[in-house]
């Protein structure tokens, strides 16, 4: 996408990429194990009606870790300090796996900036039970064709992601997420009981078919969230914004505007 803009910011002597574009309500768009680079072919849509800002967690991307990243409770840390720092208010936060783990942590210890939450395949728990694709014991064309109801578009992805080009920065941000998630795989035990805590609206967007994070794992985010809208994309695996365009622009952009008449 041409159409953005690309500036570092510094926060606790942590220097990230945060890439915007379009003008409108904000949403702040926390990305998944993929990196914020894998967000730009989405970003154009969005900024149609929306000022849309993607951060780069810190660690990915190529940059080092940071010694004081420890855990997800961390990023959701920095990501407070980040909204403060830039002076956001009124924001949408909008996490795509990983990061709607760390979205939901940040919205667990305050909301105040936030106008809104939604959680697009969200880690962060676990259901007894329920089988889940093991990211880290498989290869990177593995983990993808997995994310995929479509074949076919999980080929597509293949071909557009897995080239020397990226290799080195794929390298950096698988070992930022086992630093992560690595144990417990992908949730933290102790975050269920604290989900009371979300008091904004909050959209949960799953894929039907999502075997990274199964359905079972959206219902479970719904009973723990007073409020909580469900919304499950049919034929669609772990990456709605990729595998169903259309209808994951029009749930988000219609539950952004639901807010704004609310406010």
């Amino acid at each position: 996408m041409a159409d953005h803009s690309m500036s570092l910011v510094t926060i606790r002597d942590t220097t990230i990429k945060v890439f915007r574009a379009g003008s409108g309500p904000k949403l702040l768009l926390l990305h998944g194990a993929g990196g914020a680079e894998s967000w730009l072919p989405y970003m154009a849509r969005l900024a149609e009606r929306h000022e849309v800002i993607v951060p780069q967690h810190p660690g990915f991307g190529g940059d080092g870790m940071p010694d004081w990243v420890e855990n997800v409770g961390d990023m959701a840390n920095f990501y407070l300090d980040f909204l403060a720092a830039e002076r956001l208010d009124h924001v949408h936060l909008v996490g795509f796996s990983l990061g709607g783990w760390i979205a939901a942590e940040l919205a667990v210890r305050n909301t105040t900036r936030l106008a809104s939450l939604t959680l697009v395949g969200a880690a962060g728990l676990r259901v007894p039970g329920v089988a889940q694709v093991d990211i880290f014991a498989c290869s990177d064309e593995q983990v993808i064709r997995d994310m995929f109801h479509d074949a076919a578009k999980a080929e597509l992805a293949i071909t557009h992601t897995l080239t020397p080009e990226t290799e080195e920065w794929r390298l950096y941000n698988r070992i930022t997420v086992a630093k992560l998630c690595w144990t417990p795989r992908l949730h933290d035990p102790n975050l269920a009981k604290w989900l009371h805590r979300i008091d904004v609206p909050t959209l949960l967007v799953w894929g039907n078919t999502d075997r990274i994070m199964p359905v079972e794992i959206g219902e479970e985010w719904h009973r723990r969230i007073p409020g909580s809208r469900l919304v499950v994309v049919p034929q669609c695996g772990h990456l709605p914004q990729a595998e169903q365009p259309d209808a994951f622009v029009t749930q988000l952009d219609g539950f952004v505007a639901e807010q704004g008449i609310a406010a």
